[in-house]
């Protein structure tokens, strides 16, 4: 009996050895030159794989995993292979590996090469590569590491531009990797707009395009003639991450539907945390200028006045101009003077007690609905201190995240 289970455990051993991490299996390069492919410093990791390889983002039945998935720089043309130290055989083990290849060809058009030559003979096409669509806003960003300022290129595309598509497929494999809770869309229905970051870069003294990021953005139809277009997926590449080309994309975008009399306002879909940060930083530097949030104004309160100005002028939903106001009230506090700071703090505290007040409401209805034994004692009691702890301390974080949207927008 103990023969066996130790056996068991040695077999168990042996396949734990079988097991990789996928996050780290998976190797990403954006490929510019030759010497790229073998300089390690090129390469990035996913911050997530779950949705390929399942929720522990393991791949068994190999030792010593790596997924390349190499990508040329512009249009992305991708190399794919699978290289690993050993593999458990079925004969041998009575075990199968997973199947990586599949997984990853789910996810990764065809057409893809598989060995290093071919993708290198396509890298010298990339000079005939060029970005999609309408040049919409140019910019520059001053790298310490080149020494020198680079330029950089945001387009509006669509499908009916030639290649774009091909492209599009190619490009959407990413969210998969940086994107917690990606999902590919339906690039058949025009609604969609595709917005696109490109690097300007030099290569033996032709200029060359680098893809950066990109936004969709799904225009929704608001009775009888206007849009409201939403924002649904944004994603700059990691090797672009931190230098503000997100904040560049976003108020590109929003100027672009400003410019749009049909346009009602912006929104997001299930933004993440990180998008909430970046959006207030946005909508903030875009609206500090108006006329409606001057100190003076902004002392007496929000205004109606305030929702007309940002949704007209900058296409601004009216939750959103409520935290723009909140943040530039911030600003204008003298949050050391007992009663400014006094003042400030209810008026936000009354915005985050709508829900607790809903819930209120909702409570007293029941009552009157059900009879007395039917309302069990924990709906009839909301705890009031835990109220306001919950309530201090979501006042506390909101200040610290507007404080940094503050600095942020004195940097600027």
């Amino acid at each position: 009996k103990k023969s066996f289970s130790s056996g068991l455990t040695a077999m168990e051993k042996k396949l734990a050895e079988y097991k990789c991490n996928t996050n780290e299996a998976i190797q990403l390069k954006l490929v510019r030159f030759p010497e790229d492919l073998e300089d390690e410093n090129t390469t990035f990791n996913p911050e997530y794989s779950h949705q390929v390889f399942g929720d522990d983002e393991v791949a068994f039945g190999y030792k010593g995993l790596k997924i390349l998935l190499y990508y040329i720089a512009g249009n992305l043309s991708t190399l794919f292979r699978i290289e690993y130290t050993s593999k458990v055989n079925e004969k041998f083990d009575c075990v199968e590996a997973d199947d990586v290849e599949s997984k990853i060809r789910e996810i990764i058009p065809p057409g893809f090469c598989t060995n290093t030559d071919d993708f290198v003979s396509l890298l010298e096409k990339e000079v005939n590569f060029k970005p999609f669509g309408m040049l919409l806003h140019t910019y520059s960003v001053h790298n310490e590491e080149a020494g020198e300022d680079i330029t950089y290129q945001i387009y509006k595309a669509d499908m009916t531009c030639p290649g774009f598509r091909e492209y599009h497929e190619r490009l959407q494999t990413f969210l998969m990797w940086f994107i917690e809770t990606a999902s590919f869309i339906d690039v058949d229905d025009e609604r969609w707009n595709y917005f696109l970051v490109f690097e300007k870069y030099n290569k033996d003294g032709a200029t060359l395009f680098a893809t950066v990021g990109y936004m969709t953005v799904y225009n929704y139809y608001v009775y009888p003639d206007k849009t409201r277009p939403r924002v649904s997926q944004m994603l700059i590449l990691p090797p672009f991450q931190g230098e503000g080309h997100g904040a560049q994309l976003l108020e590109t975008v929003h100027r672009y539907y400003m410019s749009s009399p049909t346009v009602l306002d912006i929104t997001a879909e299930d933004p993440s945390e990180n998008y909430v940060k970046l959006r207030d930083f946005v909508l903030v530097k875009l609206c500090q200028d108006l006329l409606c949030f001057s100190p003076g104004k902004l002392m007496q309160g929000f205004s109606q006045e305030m929702v007309m100005e940002a949704q007209q002028k900058l296409k601004i939903n009216k939750q959103h101009t409520r935290r723009v106001y909140e943040i530039l009230r911030l600003r204008a506090t003298d949050m050391g003077d007992a009663e400014q700071s006094r003042s400030y703090r209810l008026d936000v505290k009354r915005r985050l007690i709508g829900p607790y007040k809903k819930k209120q409401r909702e409570l007293a209805k029941m009552r009157r609905c059900l009879r007395p034994e039917e309302l069990t004692n924990q709906l009839n009691q909301i705890d009031i201190n835990m109220q306001h702890e919950q309530l201090e301390e979501s006042f506390q974080q909101l200040v610290s995240d507007y404080r940094r949207v503050l600095e942020r927008l004195a940097q600027a």
